[in-house]
């Protein structure tokens, strides 16, 4: 089972990180191009080029924190019905039948989402003050790794958590 937690999880966290820093980086590459079309096209001289540089970089900011939510919303998708290390999540189609969803799209993940988040929310914060006691130092990264590793326990505790949810052999 273990083995099944971390794959699991390290296939998750690499599309969170990868879907939230692609679109972070498509949008703030889009609101700087947009910027540097509406200043007139000045010519790419060593302030333009650095002012661009600090523009894509605030926006990217501002953007990877809209975009980490979206991430986590659709990376819960692709958690489903792979098997892992011997093992796999279902997703039930109602606790009381035994049917489990075969194709499942973001409107079966409403009510699960809501639970996991919760519970991601509820581990971050854990983390975070633990992190702040034993370092007493925080920043947006710090709380990017502490997201990232209540994943890992979300999914220990999600099969007990949410009765939509079973964990089955493959």
């Amino acid at each position: 089972m273990k083995k099944f937690y971390f794959l699991i999880w390290l296939f998750w966290s690499l599309r969170v990180v990868l879907c939230s820093v692609i679109s972070a980086a498509l949008i703030s590459s889009i609101v700087t191009m947009v910027l540097y079309i509406k200043k007139g096209m000045p010519n790419l001289e060593n302030e333009v080029f650095s002012a661009l540089g600090e523009v894509f970089v605030f926006w990217f900011l501002i953007s990877l924190n809209i975009t980490v939510l979206f991430a986590l919303f659709r990376s819960v998708k692709y958690i489903f019905n792979k098997c892992y290390g011997g093992y796999s999540f279902k997703l039930l189609s109602c606790p009381k039948e035994k049917t489990f969803i075969e194709y499942i799209g973001y409107g079966d993940l409403v009510k699960f989402w809501r639970k996991w988040f919760m519970l991601i929310i509820w581990l971050s914060a854990v983390f975070m003050i633990i992190d702040f006691i034993l370092f007493d130092y925080y920043d947006i990264y710090i709380l990017y790794g502490a997201i990232l590793l209540s994943g890992y326990f979300s999914f220990i505790f999600i099969g007990n958590r949410c009765k939509q949810v079973r964990i089955v052999k493959c």
